[in-house]
């Protein structure tokens, strides 16, 4: 029988054999909950609200599902459990620091959850201490009772989310676009059926992508273009799915400068970027019978000498003309020309943009909804569904022509600014321009196209039961979640 016991009154000999923990999510409403929690029978426990138990060699903890767990159904019952599992991860840690193993009762939900703490505190040492010469192994691990496809799915979900928080979180002097390149080989290196072409800057010349260089002229470190190629499916010329993501690893605003207050989140301003080769990562690894081409633009956003001013000029790589009114807007001018090469390069299908890329889109949902901006309904419909299955929740936004005057006014084609109003919306309009292959419909030579700005959820202000403060790793659960559903179809 499990007994109860206050964290002040653990023997020592408890605390040193204790190694091994166990949690088991209940329903306070069924599973003998007067035998497990007998107070629950009067009050029952809010979501995640947790018990803990000491054995003389074990630790068990119960977290609760909450009152209404039965009346829950599909992805918000899968939250429910997400929760009630990471508040029990949580407690078990913060009483029982000697727990090394922590084994995960996952009848009700086997999707895995996932411990992540970003530090480069050398006290003590440090797993993300990029001068490590060996890997410092887990704290804890976690584990099913009962194996399961469905839970090693997860994991792979979930490392994917932490790897894209852990590029995010690096501060830009160590995460350079250089360094952003190496590691992300590094994390592919044995992946089968995977490529990864880095390009310089005389690459991006060749191809004429001169809005992606004007915003690299200010700074001394040198762009990359990186590309992953994933070939999982059945035929080599399948069509493949596109995914772009910005990545300016760190954005002063240029000339048009940043206020300094807050300004070192913007070494977060790859979140795009991060997303995006994350999100591969996990497809890869999950062995998706798909194709999946990643481009990530990569560059830092600096002022000086030789940086792009307010009011200059370029053609872009579709030979389109963009004024520059902002420089602050940096991100839809390395995104515009990587869009237009991943939609006449590769004949994909579909093409999705991953961006930090407007401080509207933070005003307009905060750090709890994603907004996107898409051209076809059914590719709507399909990020939406797995971003609600996920938990990493998208909301539609209008793509409209009448938010185009704002953009279209200036003495080029296309203007990277249009005031205020509606600023999450004319920068998508402005990257639409770039999609080539739209005007062809939703035929089966047609282009889908849709844009995910992530400027509002990249950091969490406030932890949840699973996730902590920092950055978040924003959209890359939805966009596996949607890369194995298109696999199944």
């Amino acid at each position: 029988m499990l007994r109860p016991s206050l964290v002040s009154s653990r023997s020592t000999a408890i605390r040193k054999m204790a190694t091994s923990a166990s949690i088991r999510p209940f329903d306070p409403k069924t599973q003998s909950a007067s035998k497990l929690w007998p107070a629950s029978v009067t009050k029952p426990p809010k979501v995640g609200t947790t018990r803990v138990f000491f054995n003389a060699d074990s630790v068990t903890a119960l977290s609760s599902l909450g009152p209404d767990f039965a009346k829950k159904k599909g992805a918000t019952k899968r939250e429910v459990v997400r929760r009630s599992v990471g508040s029990a991860v949580k407690e078990i840690t913060r009483v029982a620091d000697e727990v090394t193993e922590v084994v995960v009762d996952a009848t009700v939900d086997p999707h895995a959850a996932a411990l992540y703490n970003f530090t480069l505190k050398t006290d003590p040492p440090s797993a993300f201490n990029p001068n490590l010469k060996e890997p410092i192994p887990e704290k804890v691990t976690l584990k099913p009772l009962d194996a399961s496809v469905e839970w090693d799915r997860g994991v792979v979900y979930a490392k994917a989310q932490n790897l894209a928080r852990t590029l995010m979180e690096f501060p830009a002097n160590m995460m350079t676009p250089t360094v952003f390149c190496q590691r992300v080989q590094a994390e592919f290196a044995g992946i089968q059926n995977a490529q990864i072409f880095v390009r310089d800057e005389a690459w991006a010349a060749e191809k004429g992508m001169r809005t992606f260089l004007s915003v690299a002229r200010g700074t001394p470190e040198p762009a990359k273009f990186l590309e992953i190629h994933y070939k999982g499916a059945s035929t080599e010329n399948a069509r493949p799915l596109v995914l772009v993501g910005k990545g300016v690893t760190f954005d002063t605003g240029g000339i048009s400068l940043k206020p300094a207050a807050d300004m070192k989140l913007m070494r977060g301003d790859m979140g795009g970027a991060a997303a995006v080769v994350s999100a591969a990562l996990a497809i890869a690894q999950l062995k998706l019978p798909i194709n999946v081409v990643v481009l990530t633009p990569l560059t830092e956003n600096m002022p000086s000498g030789t940086a792009t001013k307010p009011g200059d000029i370029f053609y872009a790589m579709n030979g389109k003309t963009v004024e520059v009114d902002n420089t602050d807007a940096e991100g839809r001018l390395i995104l515009s020309d990587a869009i237009y090469y991943g939609s006449t390069e590769f004949d994909a299908h579909t093409l999705i943009d991953v961006a930090t890329l407007t401080g509207a889109m933070d005003i307009a949902f905060g750090e709890v909804f994603t907004g996107v901006f898409s051209s076809s309904d059914a590719l709507w419909e399909r990020l939406n569904a797995a971003g609600e299955t996920e938990y990493d929740r998208l909301w539609r936004m209008p793509l409209d022509e009448d938010y185009g005057p704002q953009i279209y006014g200036s003495n080029a084609d296309l203007q990277n600014t249009g005031g205020k109003p509606g600023g999450g919306c004319t920068a998508a309009l402005f990257l639409k321009a770039f999609v080539h292959g739209l005007e062809e419909g939703e035929s089966e030579k047609g282009l889908a196209w849709a844009h995910i700005d992530i400027a509002g959820t990249m950091e969490a202000t406030r932890p949840t039961a699973y996730l902590g403060r920092g950055m978040t790793g924003s959209s890359v659960r939805a966009l596996v979640e949607y890369a194995r559903r298109l696999a199944e179809q």
